[in-house]
């Protein structure tokens, strides 16, 4: 398992994940004001996590035609369809709690609390990562991990005041 994660965090799929995760993040915070069922909510992360997906490999492909000047050989479109991947797996994650509070295992303003710290918690954690493996000291890895995670704080502060 540990080297499943190493090779995670060496892979572009980090900032993909993250980029994701801000998204995923954003929608969560957007819609709980007016709460839509748990159902509605699984269905709109992860019709927005396929929707950005398609975007950003539509955009890669394009952008690396138009860069190279070549047509994308067909290993590299894979190559780009797992970093894509990383993208919708950042924003679809949270639909994890909504999934359970579909039979009433939780209720829904659980779900989006959950859905909120754990986006926050997975961008502090990439950010740690970063930190640490970068060769930052224990106490600066935590402050890199306080700082990234402040953009998904100053997101849910914003959306608090603005209702």
């Amino acid at each position: 398992m540990l080297r499943v994660v190493e090779d995670h965090l060496r892979s572009t799929q980090v900032s993909r994940v993250i980029y994701g995760a801000i998204i995923g993040l954003a929608l969560v915070v957007a819609l709980e004001h007016d709460p839509p069922r748990p159902g509605v909510m699984v269905g709109t992360l992860l019709a927005t996590a396929f929707a950005v997906g398609l975007a950003e490999l539509y955009s890669e492909i394009v952008g690396t035609e138009v860069r190279t000047r070549r047509r994308v050989p067909r290993e590299h479109v894979g190559e780009i369809a797992l970093d894509v991947g990383g993208v919708a797996f950042g924003i679809g994650f949270p639909a994890v709690f909504f999934l359970i509070s579909v039979p009433g295992a939780i209720e829904v303003e659980t779900a989006f609390t959950l859905a909120k710290w754990s986006g926050l918690g997975l961008i502090g954690l990439y950010g740690f990562s970063a930190a640490r493996l970068a060769g930052a000291a224990l106490l600066a890895a935590f402050a890199q991990a306080a700082a990234v995670a402040l953009i998904g704080a100053f997101l849910i502060a914003l959306k608090a005041l603005i209702h």
